[in-house]
């Protein structure tokens, strides 16, 4: 669960490293429309700090989120005071009501079990109506994961300078991610640390867990810098 120093820095970091939540909010939006021409509300889950969720905002009517850290929430609450945003996990959560659409980015389904994953989408299948559309990114597959990457960024936001350093690593079947935070400004510099661990589910996992939830399902490879994106529709019809 991300942290309040993470949480202060977390849209410099992502927007700095060339992370375009317009563009990816924009295209998500197109293939979710595709499948469901009059979709009007959406629930984002796993909402983080908003990135993606500000923007469903001006193209849907109603929005909500959903997001297990208080302190990645908190950064949300400020930024869209008038939106329903929800502490929850992914896992077993209810927010009262179904939506046209339902979003989890960036890889955050990765984060538990394959028998944790299925109960998530069932949850998810749960909080949308008929004919609903859900759109999870995953994380890399095993054939595609890169053991041993190590990436580096300097990021120069407003007054500060973050420098940010990370080694990914296969252990135990799962990719396991240290990322190393040096934060500096007038009042000096520290140093954190932020750990991952992503499930690599291969893609047949991710199509039968969501068929099984009840979706039709298609894989939209190349997406999302590359790791694709899963689409499913809520199988039944609307009640007249």
């Amino acid at each position: 669960m991300y942290g309040p120093e993470f949480a202060d820095i977390y849209d410099h970091v992502y927007t700095l490293r060339g992370k375009d939540y317009p563009a990816e909010t924009t295209y998500v939006t197109e293939q979710i429309r595709g499948r469901l021409p009059d979709a009007s509300s959406l629930l984002d889950v796993a909402c983080g700090t908003g990135g993606h969720l500000r923007y469903f905002d001006e193209l849907f009517q109603h929005v909500e989120g959903v997001e297990i850290s208080e302190a990645m929430l908190s950064v949300a609450r400020d930024r869209m005071p008038g939106t329903p945003l929800h502490q929850g996990d992914m896992r077993a959560f209810d927010v009262g009501r179904t939506f046209d659409a339902l979003v989890c980015m960036f890889a955050a389904v990765a984060h538990q079990s394959a028998e944790e994953l299925a109960g998530t989408l069932r949850c998810f299948a749960r909080h949308l109506r008929p004919g609903g559309v859900v759109v999870v990114e995953p994380w890399w597959f095993p054939e595609t994961f890169l053991d041993g990457y190590v990436a580096a960024d300097v990021l120069t936001p407003d007054h500060r300078t973050i420098s940010r350093v990370s080694h990914t690593r296969l252990e135990g079947g799962a990719s396991h991610m240290d990322v190393h935070y040096v934060v500096a400004d007038a009042g000096g510099a520290r140093h954190f640390v932020e750990s991952y661990v992503h499930q690599l589910f291969s893609r047949e996992l991710y199509e039968r867990t969501l068929r099984e939830a009840g979706f039709t399902t298609e894989y939209i490879d190349g997406a999302q810098s590359g790791r694709g994106l899963f689409l499913g529709v809520k199988e039944g019809a609307e009640c007249p």
